[in-house]
């Protein structure tokens, strides 16, 4: 009997925890479709939203038509008209009639974009249905006109179908070697033909190429093969120095390809000869089993970003495509067009926007080994280029060159680009005669970009003012020492109003090309560069990092860049990067590293000031150093000596006290010194301090 019943106890202990389980999962099942129905509702607030603006809409309109039809039966159609008059006179005297004023005037730009927008779009989601890759368009081009001048370089003269059987015979080569969809081959090497060749060649196989900058060097050029994953590394015989410097750093199993082009030099035994490689391949379409798709990751683009080492910004064949499209339709390209970039072809600009007008659109383009301000306009007539590339830095250069006749004997009628500021812009485009410039703004790794369509001074592209949300882009309101969004009481962001300065963002919708983001490779640096519940719960944003601002009509302007980060030479340099290089060479002292501005001169320099109360610092080893350690334009070209420093204060508002005090050595005790053409520091004195102002010294 006591079995029995204890036998029963049991079986009603097993009824209870098996109820008790099944509520749990009952629970866990409600609280998955619960966040299901959250998600989704998510994802359908926009149309909501839009579909109750629209309803409401009809339904003020109908009733505005119904009170007309009234009014007109019984008053007559001229008391109809008089009543209209009356509401308008009374809205625009509540203050409106300025918007009405905006709206008339840039109804002609936008409808204009508009147009050219619509256009994109249409050749865009035409590609994306046939799931075509960069190198399925370009085949068409090689068919349409073989023997049509693709690359001009120096005296060299590649035709279209020339670079499709250079880049064949690469596709061939690294298929022979194992290579296959999904790997990556970092590529290393100067501006020359044979650089678009073959990344566009490993692109046939799904190879993906990072694309590194040349100036890189040591733990740098170390950090950009690794962080990429690379599998091999081909570089130019001319950067043979910088690879084996870092040789023993990388991994055993990264293969070295040495490209040779018209050198005769023996290849160092470590490092494959890639040129023989080449010259043995088949120029035929290599035979692949694993189909290739348009939204397959294409290139690695490297950006310092706001903080530490560079990153890998991923290029998918799409984003690619995207890009090179919108420039050409924006700015107004024509596939007859010869286009001049003398910019690195490792970055967006000159690798992307111009390369993708060859590739996409079958236009000739000329490139150049190294920018070169009194060259410039004579190779642009030497060519006969009808667009030329440019950035603002190089504006400045090209300025300061004395006159000549080929200033004005070019065949241009645009110049496009970034960075050109609105001080020298007027001066640029009468001194050279220049129809137009097509002025645009973007971030390799972002979706915000923009095009000034109007030829308007100093703009970087503009924001309709009648429609914003066609193209979903907005300036939000930051914290101006770190760079924060300021949110209100709802935890949302706050939109700038027209001539306030803040963050430029652009709004994040996945599976399209012009508002993914795709971010680095390293998935944490991509977190830091998205910001969510923007203007409504969940949705997300690119945020740049840029500080801009527009004005009444909506025209965009550059003001700066937030974070630890400050653009000189045309590039981003990392303040993070620079202090710890520089702490290496000074035996670990505290130094600060920041931008300061010159006088008429584009973006920061790079000042470093370093504690050093014992007057310990080599400078001529410092000089050296950093030029071993770091590119060009990342190198201090000013050094503060601190004989005090404020360990109380927080970094931040120290470095923000020594960059308000730049290198006005009138203002300083501290001494202070430049990097002087000779490559090593000298000080500044008052007279010097005046020369670099005045621009008589060149930095």
């Amino acid at each position: 009997m006591d079995k029995k019943i204890n036998g029963n106890a049991k079986n009603r202990e097993n009824r209870q925890a098996a109820d008790l389980e099944s509520g749990k999962a009952a629970v866990g099942q409600e609280s998955s479709r619960e966040s299901a129905t959250r998600h989704k509702s998510l994802k359908t607030r926009p149309v909501r939203v839009l579909i109750r603006r629209i309803l409401v809409m009809t339904a003020i309109f109908a009733v505005l038509v119904a009170i007309s039809a009234v009014v007109c039966f019984f008053l007559g159609w001229k008391s109809l008209v008089q009543l209209i008059l009356v509401a308008i006179v009374a809205y625009l005297a509540a203050g409106k009639w300025r918007w009405f004023y905006v709206a008339l005037v840039t109804a002609p730009r936008d409808l204009k974009a508009l147009y050219k927008y619509v256009r994109l779009l249409i050749q865009i989601k035409s590609w994306q249905r046939e799931d075509v890759t960069l190198a399925d368009i370009f085949r068409r081009n090689v068919k349409r006109h073989p023997n049509k001048p693709c690359i001009l370089f120096e005296d060299q003269e590649w035709s279209f179908a020339q670079l499709e059987d250079y880049s064949n015979k690469v596709a061939n080569v690294f298929k022979s070697h194992g290579y296959k969809k999904g790997d990556v081959v970092a590529l290393f090497l100067e501006n020359r033909p044979e650089f678009i060749a073959l990344w566009l060649g490993l692109s046939k196989l799904g190879v993906i190429t990072p694309l590194i900058n040349t100036n890189q060097r040591l733990d740098s050029l170390v950090h950009s093969i690794t962080i990429a994953g690379s599998h091999a590394v081909i570089f130019g015989s001319d950067l043979t120095d910088a690879i084996i410097d870092i040789f023993e750093k990388i991994e055993s199993k990264v293969t070295f390809y040495q490209l040779c082009v018209n050198d005769k030099l023996n290849v160092d035994q470590r490092f494959r000869d890639l040129q023989q490689l080449i010259n043995d391949a088949p120029p035929t379409p290599p035979s692949i089993s694993e189909k290739l798709h348009h939204h397959d990751r294409l290139v690695y683009i490297y950006t310092s970003g706001t903080t530490g080492l560079p990153k890998a910004a991923v290029i998918n064949s799409s984003r690619y495509i995207f890009i090179a499209a919108a420039i050409h339709w924006l700015a107004g390209f024509k596939s007859s067009d010869c286009f001049y970039t003398p910019l690195p072809l490792y970055h967006t600009a000159g690798g992307c926007m111009s390369v993708g007008q060859m590739l996409i659109y079958g236009a000739t383009l000329v490139i150049r080994k190294k920018f070169s301000a009194s060259a410039y306009f004579s190779d642009c007539e030497k060519y006969k280029c009808t667009i030329a590339q440019y950035i603002g830095e190089m504006c400045r250069y090209i300025l300061a060159v004395p006159p000549k006749p080929s200033d004005t004997q070019h065949h241009l009628r645009m110049i496009y680009g970034n960075g050109l500021r609105p001080q020298i812009w007027s001066e640029f485009v009468e001194r050279f005669k220049i129809p137009k410039v097509a002025e645009f703004y973007g971030a390799t790794e972002g979706n915000a970009n923009i095009v000034n369509v109007d030829n308007t001074v100093g703009a970087i592209g503009f924001v309709s003012r009648i429609i914003p949300s066609v193209y979903p882009i907005s300036i939000i309101k930051v914290d101006p020492q770190t760079g924060e969004p300021i949110r209100n009481a709802h935890g949302l962001c706050v939109p700038c109003k027209p001539n306030e300065p803040g963050v430029f963002i652009g709004k994040i919708i996945p599976n399209n090309p012009s508002r993914a983001f795709l971010g680095y490779v390293d998935e944490e640096a991509s977190k830091k560069k998205v910001v969510t519940d923007v203007f409504h719960r969940g949705d997300k944003a690119f945020l740049s990092g840029d500080i801009l601002v527009a004005d009444e009509f909506g025209y965009l302007f550059f003001k700066d860049r937030t974070g630890d980060t400050f653009r000189w030479k045309g590039e981003n340099v990392s303040t993070s990067e620079v202090e710890a290089v520089l702490s290496n060479v000074i035996s670990y002292k505290d130094v600060v590293v920041y931008g300061v501005e010159i006088r008429g001169v584009e973006g920061r320099a790079g000042m470093a000031a370093i504690f050093d109360p014992e007057g310990t610092v080599d400078l001529a080893q410092l000089a050296e150093g950093t030029k071993k350690a770091l590119p060009f334009y990342a190198r201090p070209i000013f050094i503060r000596i601190l004989k005090k420093l404020d360990m109380t204060g927080t970094y931040k508002l120290k470095k923000n006290d020594l960059q308000k005090e730049g290198f006005d050595v009138n203002k300083i005790n501290d001494d202070i010194y430049y990097l002087n053409s000779k490559g090593t520091y000298s000080l500044v004195t008052p007279e010097i301090y005046q020369q670099i102002n005045n621009g008589i010294i060149r930095v």
